[in-house]
């Protein structure tokens, strides 16, 4: 089954297997846009991601446009030969691009304009949130409809109640950990992951993974995808895109096996 009919068609049991790589070239976009023109192209990375290994291409529209902007995404659909997977605030004008542009699917996330990146996952249990039209209408025109989340058992069972086909589990906590805190962030990565596929969703992680912290949660059986950026773009000012997506591709195939 290829990434795309997975994102339409969520595996709902058997675990393990090989792991989905998502790239997001957000920040491709991010240092082009430091001094305008069009180098470097976003579209190219990701072009270069797919050849290095990528299963998938993953790009957030902010409101701000600070890094991807409109046309990165018709681009996208157009050019790259990958399942595109839009992050998303949850806004009428991101819904409504969504639904021109349909991707394969959409990442429903938090967004502050002041933040730097995202600090955290959608709280699926404020008060007055209403994300029904977030999840309906994408779903009605066959566009996979995941919510980025903290790895807490009752905001998954909230995504599992609302309708959406996925989960994605913020791995920033565990990222950021040490000591006894690390292995406490690391245990709800896999209750919440195992909660997940226990009540029929996909569950996808991603957020400051590198490297290193990529292999214990790689290791997760009940996680099939994870979606990775900020540190591959970096590191490729040192190793190259290619080979630092390859590296991560390498580093995730030998967590499964």
């Amino acid at each position: 089954m290829s990434m795309a009919e997975s994102l339409n068609q969520p595996k709902l049991n058997g675990l393990g297997g090989k792991m989905r790589l998502g790239v997001n070239v957000d920040h491709v976009a991010t240092i082009r846009n430091a001094r305008g023109g069009l180098h470097p192209d976003p579209v190219h990375a990701a072009q270069l991601a797919g050849k290095a290994g990528a299963d998938g291409i993953t790009a957030h529209l902010r409101e701000d446009r600070r890094h991807i902007l409109d046309r990165d995404i018709h681009r996208l659909m157009s050019e790259i030969d990958l399942p595109i997977n839009l992050e998303m605030a949850t806004t009428d004008e991101m819904l409504g691009i969504a639904l021109e542009a349909r991707p394969n699917a959409i990442c429903l996330v938090p967004e502050k304009r002041v933040e730097l990146t995202t600090e955290g996952g959608l709280d699926l249990l404020a008060p007055n949130l209403n994300l029904r039209k977030f999840i309906e209408a994408p779903k009605a025109v066959a566009i996979c409809v995941t919510a980025f989340i903290d790895p807490d058992v009752a905001q998954v069972d909230a995504a599992k109640s609302l309708g959406v086909d996925a989960v994605e589990l913020h791995t920033g906590k565990y990222c950021d950990s040490i000591g006894e805190d690390c292995r406490i962030e690391l245990a709800r990565l896999n209750e919440a992951a195992r909660a997940a596929v226990d009540c029929g969703l996909s569950c996808h992680a991603g957020h400051g993974l590198d490297f290193e912290t990529v292999k214990l949660v790689a290791a997760i059986p009940e996680v099939s995808e994870l979606n990775i950026g900020h540190f591959l773009i970096g590191q490729a000012i040192f190793n190259g895109l290619e080979n630092s997506v390859a590296r991560m591709r390498a580093l995730i195939d030998q967590a499964r096996s």
